[in-house]
């Protein structure tokens, strides 16, 4: 497994980096177009949403790269209505007329159906291409993935809350499975904080924690989310180093068993 080669992207046919990059948390625009010329091209535009993405965003396409770009948009809103409404003001601001990505976000229940059909009767329109859906209550997800409608599910994982391997995991792994994208790796920045740590045990780094949640073989992508360039390339570092050993994984699990405790 080599974290440096794209992945498909579940049944999409899409083709991601292992490395997903956030708006929210600062990053400048040259950061953002490193990760790119790294080949992270997962992009999702969230919540909160700062210049740097926005500005990186419009630059590739500039360059003629937008079809290698993968552009997620979210949406909260529970009003179909406001839904669109805002999904229309994230493609006017990335100057876009459409996105490949609306992820529904955080659904500890499946959608209601007036927002699904308001989702697929977007997707008819062009607006995006795939419809994802992100939620802290992971049994939610294999009742989805029975019904069929989503193709991407993001799903909280990482050393001190693994419960995805036993209640998630096992439903998306067969040939028709859907894309797999991880958040919070780092567990909020806990597992980084060395007062968290067991006895004589070091903290890991970033790229420790990006790397754990990669190389579980059901996880397509690795959310990171970072403040300035430096906290950039400690995440790219995670393509260089590729999957944990044995060893190291051992390591992230007692880590992760000690804070959960």
């Amino acid at each position: 497994m080599d974290f440096r080669d794209p992945r498909p992207l579940g049944k999409t046919g899409l083709k991601a980096g292992r490395l997903g990059v956030a708006a929210g948390y600062g990053a400048p625009v040259q950061a953002f177009e490193e990760a790119f010329d790294r080949g992270c091209n997962y992009f999702y535009w969230g919540s909160v949403r700062k210049e740097g993405m926005c500005q990186a965003i419009k630059n590739i396409c500039h360059k003629g790269k937008r079809d290698d770009l993968i552009i997620v948009i979210q949406s909260y809103s529970r009003s179909a209505s406001l839904m669109e409404a805002f999904y229309h003001r994230a493609l006017k601001r990335l100057a876009l007329d459409h996105a490949d990505v609306l992820l529904l976000g955080l659904y500890n229940r499946p959608p209601s159906r007036r927002i699904l059909n308001r989702a697929l009767e977007m997707r008819s329109r062009g607006l995006f291409r795939f419809l994802a859906l992100s939620g802290h209550n992971r049994k939610v997800f294999p009742e989805l993935a029975r019904d069929g409608g989503f193709d991407i599910f993001h799903i909280r994982y990482n050393a001190v809350h693994r419960g995805a391997e036993a209640e998630c995991f096992p439903f998306l792994q067969d040939e028709d499975r859907l894309g797999v994208v991880i958040y919070t790796a780092t567990q909020w920045g806990r597992l980084l904080k060395q007062g968290k740590m067991p006895p004589g045990e070091s903290a890991p780094s970033a790229s420790d924690c990006y790397r754990f949640v990669l190389s579980h073989p059901v996880v397509d992508i690795c959310m990171t989310g970072p403040r300035d360039s430096e906290q950039m390339r400690e995440a790219l570092r995670t393509l260089d180093l590729g999957p944990l050993g044995d060893a190291e994984l051992d390591r992230m699990r007692r880590i992760g068993d000690y804070i959960h405790g």
